[in-house]
């Protein structure tokens, strides 16, 4: 009782309040000192600087529960940044992290949260108790005596003062050093400001790309019926395929799969759904990512050159590029989103349905773009229970002891993959016709795979096994007799080092003999003179990066090289 009579007292001290406010406003500044690779003065600017201007802030009213809420805003950046840390170990909230906010579907984020749970615990203990007790501190009208601010807001400029002396040595000990990419919160800030920008200008894209065109032109002849798809995967990283040298049966169909090729050496260039899918579906990658907000899909390209087109999808809108370029085609369905259930979970073969009817219309030339769910987590809800052939695949918690259960549940749904694809190509092989089927994932997945214990993608540093990918191409029997050149290149170009944002639009584009300005045959994978190029990523700030420049690790940089794949 005595205990509890004198944390009381210590609690309703305002000046007590002041510095522990004080304190839990600098720590997201605190834990990023032990997390970001920054030179010795940039940590020590990076904690000193934002504490005087905080100080400096909290000396501005006598009531400092009421200073505690002005500054809010800095509270929930400060609870997003630790969930951020807990799940990626690193880097301050990007771009992509606000973006993902309003562009992933409410199931996948339950899906996430249930597993950020000590993340989450962390912050409400945190924050929750001072935003109680700063209100508390409003309501009853509590005091700091006016010899206390003034006393405290000397010290707070003293402490300003040679904060500024640090960012001076910060810029001394590393001339590339920014204070919107390294500062926090300052560089959340700005990041704040250009996810307001994009959303703008995406919101904005139906009136700016409206009198886009590919002046896309057939060359095939006109009656020859021919029957091409597009199938854009979800996190299927190419380390856990049997075809890339995986020891386990992943792809014990397409293993067996006469005309198809698999390309080993292949990266994306982003590890998020909402970048990577549009520079599968367009002309745009990393090197002119910006394009994007003036620039129509593939689909219109192929329906210029007078295809039939479609797209299906195994996920729910997101009111960004994936839905714009997907409702381009003649017709579209995007299945999650035929149910009022939010828990709706259909599998991805759901998808063969619509593509057996799309077939059964008979056009002479159609075009199948399908966007499956793949092995998104959580991997467990992505198959069928009877199809469970990796066990236990069962308990699914995002935590490292149960790394064998996810495993098995991932390498689960890659074998799922593989016998919708293999069901695919006999649907298209029945067709005797001259077909085609071009498959990628949009970026892979960390599945706790070293030291670091990292989960799942969308990082603001990649690592490598979210960057290497699957990347497939399957000709039918009738194709590579009429087109033999095409199969010729796509063998002789296998080993080389491919990036699937570049060459995913135009080998499509090549496969269907589409002619357009925007076909770019260099990183066209069945061209003869495909051509290597630098390999880059794009950043949170949607810039091209070169791999060796982006704060990868030493592991990754190993699993690059083991797999021999330039960087």
């Amino acid at each position: 009782m005595k205990l509890f009579k004198n944390i009381k007292n210590w609690l309703e001290n305002q000046e007590h309040l002041f510095y522990l406010f004080l304190f839990i406003l600098i720590v997201p500044n605190l834990v990023l000192c032990l997390t970001e690779p920054l030179p010795l003065m940039a940590k020590v600017c990076n904690v000193l600087f934002p504490f005087g201007c905080y100080y400096l802030l909290m000396t501005l009213s006598r009531n400092c529960g009421k200073m505690l809420w002005i500054l809010f805003l800095f509270l929930f950046f400060g609870a997003f940044q630790i969930v951020l840390l807990y799940l990626f170990g690193q880097s301050i909230i990007a771009v992509d992290m606000f973006l993902n906010l309003v562009t992933t579907n409410s199931s996948e984020a339950l899906e996430l949260l249930d597993n950020l749970t000590p993340a989450i615990i962390a912050v409400i203990i945190l924050y929750v108790p001072a935003l109680i007790l700063g209100t508390i501190s409003i309501v009853r009208k509590r005091k700091l005596t006016v010899e206390f601010i003034r006393r405290e807001r000397k010290r707070a400029s003293i402490v300003f003062g040679i904060s500024l002396l640090s960012l001076v040595g910060a810029y001394l000990q590393d001339p590339g050093y920014e204070l919107k990419s390294d500062l926090y919160p300052l560089n959340v800030c700005y990041n704040v400001g250009l996810a307001f920008q994009r959303t703008a200008l995406t919101q904005n894209y139906h009136r700016t790309s409206k009198d886009f065109t590919f002046h896309a032109l057939p060359t095939h002849p006109k009656e020859k019926r021919e029957v091409y798809v597009m199938v854009v995967g979800e996190t299927s990283r190419a380390l856990n395929w049997q075809l890339y040298g995986y020891e386990r049966e992943t792809n014990p169909l397409l293993f067996r799969q006469p005309g198809l090729i698999a390309f080993p050496k292949v990266l994306t260039e982003s590890n998020t759904t909402h970048k990577s899918v549009p520079m599968l579906m367009s002309d745009v990658t990393a090197c002119n990512y910006d394009s994007i907000y003036h620039q129509k899909g593939i689909i219109t390209a192929f329906k210029e050159a007078g295809f039939w087109t479609a797209f299906f999808s195994n996920q729910r809108y997101n009111h960004s590029f994936i839905d714009f370029f997907g409702m381009e085609a003649d017709t579209y369905d995007f299945i999650k989103e035929d149910s009022v259930s939010s828990s709706y979970n259909p599998s991805d073969d759901e998808l063969l349905k619509l593509v057996e009817q799309e077939l059964a219309k008979g056009a002479t030339k159609q075009f199948i773009v399908l966007h499956t769910y793949g092995s998104h987590f959580n991997y467990r809800e992505r198959y069928p229970s009877e199809s469970a052939f990796f066990t236990p695949d069962y308990p699914m918690e995002a935590e490292r002891k149960y790394r064998d259960n996810l495993v098995n549940a991932y390498d689960n749904s890659i074998r799922y993959t593989d016998g919708f694809l293999s069901r695919l190509i006999r649907m298209l092989e029945k067709q005797q016709i001259d077909a085609a089927m071009l498959y990628t994932s949009d970026h892979g997945e960390d599945i706790f795979d070293d030291s670091r214990h990292l989960f799942l993608h969308a990082s603001p540093v990649p690592s490598y096994y979210q960057l290497h990918v699957p990347f497939l191409i399957w000709m039918s029997d009738n194709y590579r007799e009429t087109y033999p050149e095409h199969w010729k290149n796509a063998v002789d170009n296998k080993d080389k080092n491919i990036s699937s944002s570049s060459s995913f639009f135009p080998t499509m584009l090549s496969l269907a003999g589409i002619e357009t300005p925007y076909r770019n045959d260099s990183q066209s994978v069945t061209a003869p003179h495909y051509v290597l190029k630098p390999r880059v990523y794009l950043n949170d700030h949607n810039e091209p990066r070169p791999l060796d420049d982006l704060g990868m690790k030493k592991q990754d940089l190993e699993m690059l090289e083991q797999k021999e794949i330039d960087y």
